[in-house]
């Protein structure tokens, strides 16, 4: 069974993801690194050099070149976005949509800037309202997850619970 963690960036599908894998003894994989192992350089560097378009054709590739079973996908927080990703999730998996307040976005994203092409050069203001924009825009396409839920205070076992009686 392939899991696929979606949401916006900062919302945990990273941390959740790595600790959810180790409870089911599966693979973790989080897309941003395969991408930077596969084609050899980092998100920053595609973003820089070829532009967004082209790193989401790469991560559309790359999602999709996923054959292993028994693993958890931490996505971009784009990825359900773009392309026909969300389908393919949806007909690949579980996909769960992990849920955060903007505040908390916020106040996640603004220790982390620097490794995000799409907010390293924002201020906080600016940073605020890309993330009340890009929510908007983008909750549609987290919204036609199978699951969905907060990702503050999780708790893996809840998850577990979740994941369990979605596919019985």
């Amino acid at each position: 069974m392939k899991i696929f963690l979606m949401g916006f960036m900062g919302s945990g599908k990273s941390t959740i993801g790595k600790k959810l894998a180790n409870q089911l003894n599966y693979t973790h994989i989080d897309l941003d690194t395969l991408i930077e192992k596969k084609y050899n350089t980092s998100i920053y560097n595609i973003f820089i050099k070829s532009g967004e378009n082209q790193f989401r054709k790469l991560e559309s590739i790359t999602l999709k070149s996923i054959s292993t079973d028994n693993v958890i996908i931490s996505t971009g927080g784009g990825t359900p976005c773009s392309s026909d990703n969300i389908k393919w999730i949806k007909d690949n998996g579980i996909s769960i949509y992990l849920t955060l307040d903007e505040k908390s976005i916020y106040n996640r994203l603004k220790k982390s800037k620097k490794d995000r092409p799409l907010i390293n050069s924002l201020n906080d203001n600016e940073l605020k309202q890309f993330i009340k924009k890009s929510l908007i825009e983008r909750e549609r396409f987290y919204n036609e997850a199978n699951i969905k839920l907060k990702s503050l205070n999780l708790k893996i076992k809840d998850l577990i619970k979740l994941i369990n009686n979605y596919s019985k």
